[in-house]
């Protein structure tokens, strides 16, 4: 899954209108017009699994990079939940946690659970919406620090079935 397909696939579960996902993307501090938005959400016409050459079907897409996405995710949790503000003395923590392709979805499962204030139980409840079964240890690797001995990657099947959990619960479909 690329950030376009995760962002499409977002927008539907959580019923994300336009003026919405424009104004999320400010609070992350990226300036995205309704046009730029429309082309970020155009559905590819190939293979979406494909390599970065072969990802845009034609001109008029815009690929969303890992930036872009995780500046809309950081949005999305000042969105929900209003701005942290920080002591005074409080270093500010490193707001970017995507490093590589492959942190994606990590770092996906750990800001919507901030922004829609989701318990652990709640995560697993929406996997097993979705028919996964997960143990409680195997979420809680998906939510450790990349590089931590019992770090887990999730894969794609997992954030899937996570957005695909999360539209069977919020549009009672």
């Amino acid at each position: 899954m690329n950030n376009n397909d995760i962002l499409i696939r977002l927008r539907y579960a959580l019923d994300i209108k336009d003026t919405d996902m424009i104004q999320i993307f400010k609070l992350g501090g990226i300036d995205v017009t309704k046009e730029e938005l429309q082309r970020i959400l155009l559905k590819p016409k190939n293979n979406p699994e494909a390599e970065d050459e072969k990802f845009i079907a034609d001109e008029n897409m815009r690929k969303c990079n890992n930036f872009m996405f995780e500046s809309f995710l950081n949005g999305f949790i000042i969105f929900k939940r209003g701005k942290l503000e920080t002591k005074p003395g409080e270093p500010e923590k490193p707001v970017m946690m995507i490093t590589n392709d492959r942190s994606v979805n990590n770092v996906l499962l750990k800001k919507l659970k901030i922004a829609l204030s989701l318990t652990s139980e709640d995560m697993l409840e929406i996997f097993k919406l979705a028919g996964v079964n997960l143990s409680n240890g195997e979420l809680s690797a998906v939510f450790r620090k990349e590089g931590q001995r019992n770090y887990k990657e999730c894969g794609d099947r997992y954030a899937r079935n996570f957005l695909k959990g999360l539209a069977l619960r919020y549009r009672k479909i």
